[in-house]
């Protein structure tokens, strides 16, 4: 398996995954292209069909502001991990919706905070430990380019594929992720990857 980090030029991969995997609930306006977790300033934005949000995938992947990595099995996608700055995406639709009310919101003095926000896997390749890769490669990229911790929202218990898009907390425990916040059904967890800075 070869997990890469979104750019352009991986555009084409990551379009023709969510354009052909089955979306959980299997209705096709529902296809999110996974557009409302990014640093985008997303105001006046169309986000109300599939077309339109493809589009604004198009848009968003040219411009840096969709992150994350892609999962390859024989050259084809069969997992994606939407990752990125969380202070860079406080103020996306998603952001906005959840972000500010789980612990403080994103103010975290001078952390830097790497968020990892939705996992999708191929339907026939579920269960078999792609989002854990995935969730090692992101830890592994975040020391390296600086950051503080990591840091992930999951449901406490699974209730289905289509709530459950931030991965089972038992894989964050498993790689070593903490409770850094309690919200009764979510979870806010952290894996520190540097002591405090001074």
């Amino acid at each position: 398996m070869d997990i890469c980090k979104l750019s352009p030029d991986r555009l084409d991969d990551y379009l023709r995954f969510f354009d052909t995997t089955p979306h959980d609930d299997e209705v096709d306006e529902h296809k999110c292209y996974c557009v409302c977790w990014s640093s985008a300033e997303d105001s006046g934005e169309d986000f109300s069909t599939a077309a339109s949000r493809r589009e604004l995938a198009v848009r968003y992947i040219n411009a840096g502001c969709l992150q994350g990595y892609l999962a390859y099995e024989k050259r084809a996608v069969v997992g994606w991990c939407n990752t990125n700055t969380k202070s860079d995406c406080l103020q996306c639709r998603c952001g906005r919706m959840y972000l500010s009310s789980l612990n403080d919101g994103g103010a975290s003095g001078d952390l830097k905070i790497k968020s990892v926000f939705c996992f999708v896997i191929a339907p026939e390749k579920r269960r078999q430990g792609i989002a854990g890769k995935l969730l090692e490669r992101v830890c592994e990229d975040a020391r390296n380019e600086g950051f503080d911790m990591v840091e992930a929202y999951p449901l406490r218990q699974f209730v289905s594929p289509p709530y459950d898009y931030t991965g089972p907390a038992t894989m964050y425990e498993r790689l070593g992720f903490s409770v850094h916040e309690d919200y009764g059904d979510r979870l806010v967890v952290r894996k520190r990857l540097r002591e405090r800075r001074s």
